[in-house]
């Protein structure tokens, strides 16, 4: 089914990240909503700040900024004349710059040449082959990496958790050419899935396949449902296709939104092991230079395993914090654990 497509005014595209926590203070998202859909994504969820609801609408109806690299030059004009052009600008930290809808937009294409032009250092965060599209801007701009999200290699899962994303295979052929043609490469692996993804094996797998492209560095997370709305739609499609795992994750989520300690911790020691063991994290990741000279880090390289950007912060032109929501599971051996089932989040990278 084709998605509704619908332009939106936008004042701004270069939004200012008040999170201290991020590793830039900068962001651009020329869309809302995304065609990939992935039935994990936090995102989902802001499409009730435009009026509409956190299902598949997310994916069906998609907004894009009018006009977008013409305001974000306007934008880097107006902190030229002043000395403030940024250091670090994330694109992609709420929905995939190059969704299909890219392809004849072109509005993330527009905005990388723009900030190629004004040497404004900047980072991508996508799943989609599109991105080799602009290989030519990527060679002579300041590229700090190119962040790709994969967090399996197993067809099923992806399938079944991301069915309209380009495939694991695609991913890591653009991995490799991304590296071939001298462009930083950090592999976003996130989330992981807990009885899923988060082996020894799984992620030794994954580690290997994305080392031998030519990934420099790699992240890693686990699965967070920041929201009622998203925790809601995830759990429909884990009940779908793993109705076994259902009332494992209710426990492992009651009233939280993130993994518990005793869990996360073992899972990611041994997933980290296996990305370490390749020197994709850790001291011995490698940090390319760009033609510049500057060093090649990723959207959240600053971190070692720990929080990927796109995962924890949101739109603070809509609102400043999200509600809490009632928890939507029943309760299980956690029914003990105290606080709300989805913490509020600051809203900041629209």
């Amino acid at each position: 089914m084709r998605p509704n497509v619908e332009p939106m005014a936008a004042k701004t595209i270069l939004n200012r990240v008040r999170v201290p926590a991020m590793p830039f203070d900068w962001s651009i998202n020329p869309y809302r909503g995304c065609q990939h859909g992935c039935s994990f994504c936090y995102a989902r969820s802001t499409h009730t700040f435009l009026g509409q609801p956190a299902d598949d609408t997310f994916q069906r109806h998609i907004y894009w900024k009018a006009g977008a690299p013409d305001i974000l030059r306007r934008q880097l004009a107006r902190l030229a004349r002043q000395g403030r052009l940024p250091d670090h600008v994330a694109i992609g930290t709420a929905t995939d710059p190059y969704q299909p809808l890219e392809a004849k937009a072109m509005l993330t294409r527009g905005c990388i040449e723009a900030l190629a032009d004004y040497g404004v250092p900047f980072s991508v965060t996508t799943r989609s082959p599109l991105v080799l599209r602009d290989l030519d801007i990527l060679r002579r701009a300041r590229v700090l990496s190119v962040n790709i999200s994969l967090h399996t290699l197993n067809a099923q899962v992806w399938r079944r958790f991301e069915p309209a994303s380009p495939a694991p295979r695609r991913r890591l052929e653009t991995i490799g050419r991304l590296a071939d043609a001298g462009v930083p490469v950090t592999v976003f692996a996130a989330p992981m899935l807990p009885y899923l993804t988060d082996s020894r094996e799984t992620a030794a797998e994954l580690a290997e396949a994305c080392k031998s492209r030519g990934a420099d560095r790699a992240m890693i997370d686990f699965l967070r449902l920041q929201t009622p709305e998203v925790k809601q739609w995830f759990f429909g499609v884990l009940q779908q296709h793993y109705p076994k795992l259902a009332p494992v994750y209710g426990n492992l989520y009651y009233r939280r939104a993130g993994l518990p300690e005793s869990y996360v911790r073992p899972a990611r020691e041994r997933v980290e092991a296996e990305f370490r063991r390749l020197g994709l994290i850790g001291p011995g990741a490698t940090k390319r230079k760009p033609a510049d000279g500057r060093t090649g880090l990723a959207g959240g390289a600053g971190y070692s395993g720990g929080m990927v950007a796109d995962e924890y912060a949101m739109d603070r032109s809509a609102t400043d914090r999200l509600a809490t929501g009632a928890d939507l599971l029943t309760p299980g051996p956690g029914a003990g654990m105290t606080g709300n089932g989805c913490a509020p989040v600051q809203l900041t990278l629209f």
